[in-house]
């Protein structure tokens, strides 16, 4: 097959990054280039950010149903390219192509919602409590947005960001993860071929510490939408500050899966299996932390070795397969040497723990079977850090409160799993657990209608529902007068 070659899309042309350098994409599972990126730097992004300030303000100012129809067409043409991208990002990432075809088929969703969203957004009159004065308020979009997204959910990410964006009437510059920037400059060619105007939606790809920075403080950029690490949040967040940007971050996550003995054990080991396996443990809503009451602990670690054993490991373009390889060499590193830290912490490893050598996984030196360790207690690295890989913490607790205790130590706040068949738990519960998404009987499930985001250090903001969207607007106030006389101009009235 031969190697694909992208180019940057900017002002609505297709040119070549001012470096006239290129990346290499490596396939996951292959281990072979597969398609190159742009290596853009600091003049890139200034002609991405300028392009994205010139077209902002005849966007700003067409009417939001306008708006509105074209980000509908573009949705129309996603659902027609889905299985295209799926296979795109499954090559890219290493995800199995049957989560990715789940999430391409769902992805046109964000921006039909949004395109709905789009003239629906309304100020209020506010009666005040000035005499012979008129208040009303109106929305209005912020300007340039950078979208900045992480590699192992790359065009979902981006919708995250950019449909609630756009439908508020703001231009942007997208800035996907070097490892997986294919999928974003396919979904630039939709954007032309739908029509939107030159500038609006623009793709530059490369190095972080290359052109991370100029691109965050650029002075045109309004907003900084980013998902990533906490530590690259942390400095992306400084940076914006210093130029008083406004931002949202989401971020990591070390999320408790608990999992109470009134619970349907059966439905629990699916959940966890899903919480900590699916997408190779890659995910930000990673349920690592297992939390089993103490009277169950034996039966449900027996039953989840037993499930978590049958899971098919392989090619990830296989529909059968369920687990593919870790996406990069630095994450399998990575994962690998927190395996040795658990094992060190004194934690017991009951499956796993090594790298998969099976017939299955021979091309790819990149697969990690799934690992579960047992003994765990909350305080080691391994429960307290994020892997980000297939890596299973479990911790025992006796009582509902040590529970909530346990869950509730630890630095992240983005998700938690709640496993009971008691109704005063399930409703109880989730009020007192300190993070954005609480799943009761079920886990890892995202809506576009649904907010999402986190507590303490896993981010700022919210994305998907009507609420991300006054994310990229800001409200301005109007007074109008209608009095007769002016009272005295030294007085505040």
């Amino acid at each position: 097959m031969a190697i694909k070659k992208y180019q940057l899309f900017i002002d609505g042309k297709w040119q070549d990054p001012s470096t006239l350098q290129w990346i290499d994409s490596v396939d996951p599972f292959t281990n072979k280039v597969w398609s190159q990126i742009p290596r853009a730097n600091n003049e890139d992004v200034n002609k991405a950010c300028d392009a994205a300030h010139r077209a902002f303000p005849s966007w700003a100012k067409m009417l939001p149903n306008q708006r509105g129809a074209l980000m509908r067409k573009l949705a129309d043409k996603l659902a027609e390219k889905a299985e295209h991208l799926a296979e795109i990002e499954s090559r890219d990432n290493g995800k199995i192509i049957a989560e990715m075809l789940a999430q391409m088929h769902y992805l046109p969703n964000y921006f039909y919602y949004y395109g709905g969203l789009a003239d629906t957004i309304s100020g209020e009159v506010i009666t005040v409590d000035k005499p012979h004065h008129l208040a009303y308020t109106e929305y209005e979009p912020l300007g340039v947005v950078a979208t900045i997204t992480a590699w192992n959910s790359p065009l979902m990410q981006v919708a995250f960001k950019i449909a609630p964006a756009l439908a508020a009437g703001n231009t942007v510059v997208i800035k996907p993860s070097e490892f997986t920037s294919s999928s974003a400059f396919e979904f630039a060619k939709i954007v032309e071929a739908v029509g939107f105007p030159a500038g609006v939606v623009n793709v530059i790809s490369g190095y972080g510490s290359e052109m991370g920075s100029a691109l965050i403080t650029h002075p045109k950029v309004a907003k900084v939408g980013f998902t990533g690490g906490t530590a690259t949040g942390a400095a992306i967040y400084s940076e914006a500050a210093k130029h008083l940007k406004k931002v949202s971050l989401e971020l990591g996550g070390k999320s408790p899966n608990i999992v109470f003995a009134d619970a349907d054990l059966d439905n629990a080991v699916q959940g966890a299996v899903s919480g900590i396996f699916a997408a190779s443990g890659q995910t930000c809503i990673a349920g690592s932390r297992l939390l089993l009451q103490e009277s169950i602990h034996d039966e449900f670690v027996a039953k989840l070795i037993d499930f978590a054993k049958q899971a098919k490991m392989g090619n990830p373009m296989d529909k059968n397969t369920q687990i593919g390889p870790v996406t990069t060499p630095s994450q399998y590193e990575r994962i690998l040497s927190y395996i040795k830290i658990a094992e060190d912490e004194g934690a017991k490893c009951v499956l796993g723990g090594k790298p998969a050598n099976g017939k299955e996984c021979e091309n790819s030196p990149w697969f990690i079977e799934p690992t579960i360790f047992i003994n765990v207690t909350n305080n080691m690295r391994i429960a307290q850090e994020e892997v980000f890989g297939p890596v299973l913490s479990v911790i025992k607790f006796k009582t509902v409160e040590e529970a909530i205790a346990i869950a509730n130590d630890i630095q992240f706040g983005l998700a938690a799993g709640i496993w009971t068949q008691d109704i005063k738990k399930a409703i109880e519960l989730p009020k007192v657990i300190k993070a954005g998404t609480v799943w009761v009987n079920t886990y890892r499930m995202v809506s576009y209608l649904v907010p999402f985001g986190g507590y303490k250090n896993s981010g700022i903001g919210r994305e998907n529902g009507i609420n991300a969207i006054y994310d990229y607007l800001q409200v301005k106030s109007t007074f109008i007068s209608t009095a007769q006389t002016n009272t005295s101009p030294f007085v505040l009235k």
